[in-house]
C-alpha cells in the first residue's frame, strides 16, 4: 500500500524522451507509465538521433528494474522512492471518448491517467506530466491535474549568469596598474573596493572618468589580469563582450566554453575563428548543430538524398567560414589552410548526430544552436571530452525550435546555471550584434 503522502505521476513519452533517467526524479511518489506510452517509445528505439538513444537508454533502464518481475502492484524504484508500474486500458474511458471521441496515442495516455484519477482508493493526488502544453490543457479540461517536467528547469532566465559586470568610478590606483607589465592585479585588492563575488572565469569592464580596462578573474592564481583585443584568425573583436569570448575560446586552461546572445552577436563567428587560430593544440575541429526536424521527422519532405536534405541546416555554418575565408586573399596561406584542412578532415562541419561515438580526444567541438539540445544531451556531449579537448556551446536561449523546450528548460540555459563559478568553465552573453545596423534593429524591434 502505497504512502497517504505519496502522489502518482503518469508519465507521457516525450517526458521520457527528453530525460530518459526521469523515472529517478519523483522522490518517495509513485509513477505510472500507460502501455501505450512503451508502444511510442518502441517506434523511436532505431536510428542515432538522440531521441532514439534516449528511448534505448529507458527501455534498458526499464529492463533491469524489471528483471524477472512483473508489474502486478508495482516495482520499488528504491529506498525513499515509490513505486513504478505499467497499467493497461481497454480502449478509452467513455468520458475522454465523448469529449476527443478519436483514438490517438495522446488520448490513450490521458484515459490512463483519467482513470486512475477516477479510482480514488490508494493511488493520492494523480498528475499527469507531459512537455505537451496541449495535452496539459486536455488533461486540465477533465479536470485532470497536468504539469510540465520541471526537474531540469531554471528558476528564472532573467537571473542568468551573464559572465560579466561592468564597474563604474573604478580606484584609478589599481586601474593603473593593469597598464603596467605584467598587467594583473591581486584579486585582494581589486574585490576590496567593489562589491562583487569573486566567480571563477568572470569578466569585467573595469572603468572610470580617465581610463578603462577589460579584466579577467583567475582563481587558481587570484589575480584580476588585462584582457586585451586580439585578431583571432582574421576576424577582430568589435565589443568588450567578443573581446571577452575571444579570450576564453582561445585559453587553453578553460575546456569548457558557452557564448549566447541573439542572431548577429557573432557567437558562431567568434568560435570557429578562435578554433582555427589554436588549431595547432588539437588533433581536429568539429562544428556541429542539432537537427529538430529530424526528430519530427520534417524532414522527409524535402527533396534528394540525405545530403540535400541537410544541406540547408548547415548553411549557416558554412556562411560563417566562408566570412572568415574572405578575410584572405585566395593566394593568402590562412585562406589555403582552410581548404586544407577540409580536405583532410581536419576541420569537419556535420549534423551533431553524425558526430556522436567519435572520439573526442584533443577535439576543439563546436556544437551551434546548443538551445535546442536537452539538459540530457548536453550532459551526453560534456561527459564524452576526452583528454585536451575543448567544447564550446553557442546559442540562443530565447529562439528555440525544439517543441518541447523553451528559455528555462534547454540544455544550454541547465548549464549556465549549473556550471557558473567552475574553474574550467566560462561563459560570456555577448549583447550588442555586429551585423549590421539594420539587423540590430530588425532584432530589437521584431
Amino acid at each position: 500500500m502505497p504512502r497517504k503522502s505519496a502522489k502518482t505521476f503518469v508519465l507521457d513519452t516525450n517526458v521520457i524522451l527528453h530525460d530518459p533517467s526521469c523515472i529517478q526524479q519523483f522522490q518517495e511518489n509513485n509513477i505510472v507509465i500507460p502501455l501505450a506510452v512503451l508502444s511510442e517509445i518502441d517506434q523511436f528505439k532505431r536510428g542515432n538521433q538522440v531521441i532514439n538513444l534516449n528511448a534505448r537508454e529507458f527501455t534498458r533502464t526499464l529492463d533491469s528494474l524489471t528483471g524477472n518481475a512483473i508489474f502486478n502492484g508495482g516495482i520499488s524504484l528504491g529506498k525513499g522512492k515509490g513505486k513504478l508500474r505499467v497499467v493497461i486500458t481497454k480502449g478509452l474511458h467513455k468520458d475522454i471518448h465523448e469529449a476527443f471521441r478519436e483514438d490517438t496515442p495522446d488520448h490513450r495516455i490521458l484515459s490512463a491517467a483519467y482513470e486512475l484519477y477516477k479510482i480514488p482508493k490508494s493511488t493520492g493526488k494523480v498528475i499527469l506530466v507531459t512537455k505537451d502544453v496541449n495535452l496539459r490543457m486536455k488533461a486540465k479540461a477533465v479536470g485532470l491535474l497536468a504539469e510540465d517536467y520541471t526537474t531540469d528547469r531554471i528558476k528564472n532566465v532573467e537571473e542568468l549568469y551573464s559572465g560579466k559586470e561592468i564597474v563604474e568610478n573604478f580606484d584609478d590606483n589599481i586601474l593603473q596598474k593593469l597598464y603596467t607589465a605584467p598587467f594583473e592585479v591581486s584579486a585582494d585588492e581589486v574585490f576590496s573596493s567593489i562589491e562583487s563575488e569573486r566567480i571563477s572565469n568572470k569578466y569585467y569592464v573595469l572603468r572610470n572618468e580617465h581610463r578603462s580596462a577589460l579584466a579577467n578573474y583567475n582563481q587558481d592564481l587570484e589575480l584580476i589580469r588585462r584582457v586585451d583585443k586580439n585578431n583571432t584568425y582574421g576576424i577582430t573583436p568589435r565589443n568588450a563582450e567578443q573581446t571577452f569570448a575571444v579570450d576564453a575560446l582561445c585559453n587553453p586552461d578553460i575546456p569548457l566554453v558557452s557564448l549566447t546572445g541573439k542572431a548577429g552577436t557573432g557567437k558562431t563567428l567568434l568560435a570557429l575563428a578562435s578554433a582555427l587560430q589554436v588549431r595547432k593544440k588539437y588533433r581536429q575541429i568539429y562544428i556541429a548543430r542539432p537537427i529538430v526536424p529530424l526528430s519530427n521527422k520534417d524532414i522527409g519532405y524535402l527533396p534528394g538524398d540525405i545530403e540535400n536534405k541537410l544541406g540547408p541546416y548547415m548553411q549557416p555554418l558554412w556562411d560563417n567560414l566562408k566570412v572568415i575565408q574572405d578575410q584572405f586573399k585566395e593566394s593568402d596561406k590562412n585562406h589555403q589552410t582552410i581548404q586544407t584542412m577540409l580536405k583532410d578532415e581536419k576541420l569537419v562541419v556535420e549534423p551533431l548526430s553524425y558526430i556522436r561515438g567519435r572520439s573526442l580526444q584533443r577535439i576543439f567541438f563546436i556544437v551551434d544552436e546548443a538551445q535546442n539540445l536537452t539538459p540530457h544531451e548536453v550532459k551526453t556531449i560534456i561527459t564524452r571530452a576526452g583528454e585536451g579537448a575543448k567544447i564550446v556551446l553557442t546559442g540562443d536561449i530565447y529562439q528555440i525550435d525544439h517543441p518541447y523546450l523553451d528559455s528555462q528548460s534547454n540544455g544550454l540555459s541547465y548549464l549556465i546555471d549549473h556550471f557558473m563559478g567552475q574553474k574550467l568553465y566560462a561563459h560570456i552573453n555577448l549583447e550588442k550584434g555586429e551585423r549590421s545596423e539594420l539587423a540590430e534593429l530588425a532584432s530589437n524591434l521584431l
